[in-house]
């Protein structure tokens, strides 16, 4: 029971911890996602930067990292903001796999407390008697709170870990898409009637 209980306390504090870690503000806050909208072109760049200091989130510190890469070719700031947005989304998911543990180990230490109450039982038994059959079924069930404490502790942490996965896949989904559109806004040529026409990775103007 004594790690039952430390178990409980760790599952607890990473649902709480995840909880305010992947709130949407924190990872894709959406005046961020507006003021990432907003910039069609280099020109909008400084207002973008801006945005990004004051909401600081997961989705801006990719930005940034995409901002700084711009005066080289698309294919290296891709790779870079790829490399920038896999470290976000371990960042994301450090807490999770704790989770796991939680969900995998409560069950079984709930088995092992339920087995070591069950030999213990049998072994007094054995040694006093079987005279009263009322203190037999309470020793079971005292030696089955375990298997049940492991249970309660391992349902909400499983609930929690699958949740929060979720999200961070979706977070991911999202980050994707937008950085995606940002470069091939960011690496196009404006012709002179006002249209653009996008560019390779070197910059040159790609056939029709």
């Amino acid at each position: 029971m004594i790690l039952l209980l430390a178990t409980s306390i760790v599952g607890v504090t990473f649902i709480i911890e995840r909880g305010l870690a992947l709130r949407r503000r924190m990872v894709v806050p959406q005046e961020l996602e507006r003021a990432l909208a907003r910039c069609h072109g280099r020109e909008d760049l400084p207002s973008l930067r801006d945005a990004c200091m004051q909401q600081p989130s997961s989705l801006a510190r990719i930005v940034l990292a995409a901002i700084e890469q711009l005066p080289f070719p698309r294919t290296d700031n891709a790779e870079a903001v790829e490399t920038r947005a896999r470290h976000e989304v371990q960042l994301l998911e450090r807490g999770l796999v704790v989770l796991e543990i939680v969900v995998g180990i409560s069950p079984l230490l709930g088995l092992v407390g339920t087995v070591h109450g069950l030999i213990t039982l049998f072994g007094d038994l054995g040694a006093a008697g079987m005279s009263d059959n009322s203190v037999l079924a309470r020793g079971i069930s005292i030696a089955l709170n375990t298997t049940l404490a492991g249970l309660l502790i391992a349902i909400p942490s499983l609930i929690a870990w699958s949740y929060y996965s979720r999200r961070v896949e979706t977070f991911a989904v999202q980050m994707e898409t937008q950085l995606d559109d940002f470069l091939r806004r960011q690496y196009r040529r404006p012709l002179a009637g006002g249209s653009a026409v996008p560019r390779d990775a070197a910059g040159v103007v790609s056939e029709a």
